[in-house]
């Protein structure tokens, strides 16, 4: 299974989601962590700090007159109570052992010297589905029943902590704190803080990425056009220091790469100029010859010649023509093959249809498809014409019964005078060139020609074009 996106903007995408929804992750742990700490550790020094406050104001009140301050003291979260005997106290686990030990321990220092401290931490546990009169809040071997939380409004609270204190009267003042279920519940604000946070991140770096993939891709396909125009407008050289750099390195090759084909072109015209020439020459005076017979091989001799520097031409020239692009019927093009080899006795059949034009060169493409088929009837009699309309290219298959190509040399044929038919006569082998100017031709549209050999016996050329 591919874990890894192929494109670089699905892997940046996924590099960047990874990161930041880790770093939000531990960035939320800390925040919750540290929350609940210091939450805690303000609760408790309240407690503590309150707790003396208490003690110490009701020492100095006669013991007739402490009952009437308890309402006064008491609050929602503490309860304050007077009694002559102290009550039981249970830790419900280790934890709340060592966080009374801390609590006795502040108070002390507080409080006056001797003073007797008693101190209980436990978790409650509470039961939702029963009303609120009967609740059960427990805590290891600590059971309060629902009715005395409940009239002590601590029926919503998540830790207890009771503390009970010897007076120098000898009489005991018990106080009992529960913290809220909030304080450890999720911060839903905070939360959602953090949610915005992380969804806006992420919509900048998805508009960032975008924005340093768009070049790539532009540079993308500028090279894939290159093959099919040269003369395409040179790339826009924006954005960053490296893209600029890139896309500056390709409009330099294009305009080499464009200089060196205008080149190449008026030196093959000066070749063929000075060529034809001096042949043109040799036939008028090869007309004034008295031998018939040596006339007519010097005449055979200079068609081969002249044949041969016109496809040599052909082939070096290429892709490069000044002829525009149109939208074809290739149907009609290979139609109008099949007619003309029909008028030469030539088998031509055609299988399968096109439904829509294809934007080309057509007097190129006539030239490349023409080539396959004079292959396939030289070598194998009869041409099979096969045509396939996907939605992403058009494929042409051609066809013939004749001998096949041995597998070594199938990527060889297209080299320029290599042919497997050793006599060079034009009338068996011919120039060598046809397969090659029709690859040309192929790949200039952006397509590809491959051969293989049919399992039947025989050759089939296929000939791709892009959409």
């Amino acid at each position: 299974m591919r874990i890894l996106p192929r494109s670089l903007f699905g892997r940046l995408v996924l590099l960047l989601l990874t990161g930041l929804i880790l770093t939000q992750l531990l960035s939320a742990f800390i925040l919750l962590r540290d929350r609940g700490q210091i939450l805690y550790q303000s609760m408790r020094d309240d407690l503590i700090t309150r707790t003396a406050g208490i003690v110490r104001l009701l020492e100095s009140f006669p013991a007739q007159e402490r009952l009437a301050l308890l309402p006064l003291l008491s609050s929602r979260e503490m309860q304050i109570t007077l009694s002559d005997q102290p009550i039981s106290t249970v830790n419900s686990n280790q934890s709340s052992t060592l966080a009374a030990e801390i609590i006795r321990n502040q108070l002390a220092n507080l409080l006056p010297n001797n003073s007797d401290v008693r101190i209980s931490t436990v978790d409650l546990t509470i039961q939702p589905r029963m009303p609120p009169m009967h609740r059960q809040h427990m805590a290891g071997n600590v059971t309060m029943s629902g009715p005395w939380a409940y009239m002590h409004g601590l029926q919503n609270m998540a830790r207890f902590f009771q503390i009970q204190i010897r007076l120098q009267d000898g009489s005991w003042v018990r106080f009992e704190r529960g913290l809220s279920e909030q304080l450890f519940s999720w911060p839903v604000r905070l939360l959602v803080v953090l949610g915005i946070l992380l969804l806006s991140v992420l919509l900048l770096s998805l508009i960032g990425v975008r924005s340093i993939i768009r070049p790539l891709a532009e540079l993308r396909q500028a090279a894939d056009g290159l093959g099919k125009n040269i003369k395409q407008p040179p790339l826009r050289e924006t954005g960053p220091d490296e893209v600029r750099a890139t896309a500056k390195a390709f409009n330099t090759m294009q305009k080499r790469l464009n200089n060196f084909i205008q080149d190449r072109a008026g030196i093959l015209a000066a070749v063929s100029h000075d060529l034809k020439t001096p042949l043109t020459r040799i036939r008028l005076r090869t007309d004034l010859m008295d031998d018939d017979e040596q006339r007519i091989k010097i005449q055979n001799d200079l068609d081969e010649m002249e044949s041969m520097v016109s496809a040599t031409l052909d082939f070096m020239r290429g892709t490069e023509t000044s002829e525009p692009s149109h939208r074809i019927d290739l149907m009609a093009l290979l139609e109008s093959i099949q007619a003309d080899g029909s008028e030469a006795d030539e088998e031509i059949d055609i299988h399968g249809q096109i439904a829509a034009p294809y934007p080309g060169k057509p007097l190129a493409l006539k030239r490349c498809i023409v080539n396959l088929v004079e292959n396939a009837v030289r070598y194998g009699g009869q041409a099979d014409i096969s045509v396939e309309d996907a939605d992403n290219e058009i494929r042409i298959s051609i066809c013939d019964n004749g001998p096949g190509i041995p597998e070594a040399s199938l990527g060889k044929v297209f080299d320029p005078f290599f042919r497997l038919e050793s006599s060079r006569a034009q009338h068996t082998g011919g120039t060598g060139l046809g397969l090659g100017i029709a690859r040309n031709i192929a790949r200039s549209h952006g397509g590809d020609l491959i051969l293989s050999n049919r399992a039947g016996g025989g050759l089939c050329a296929r000939l791709t074009l892009p959409r």
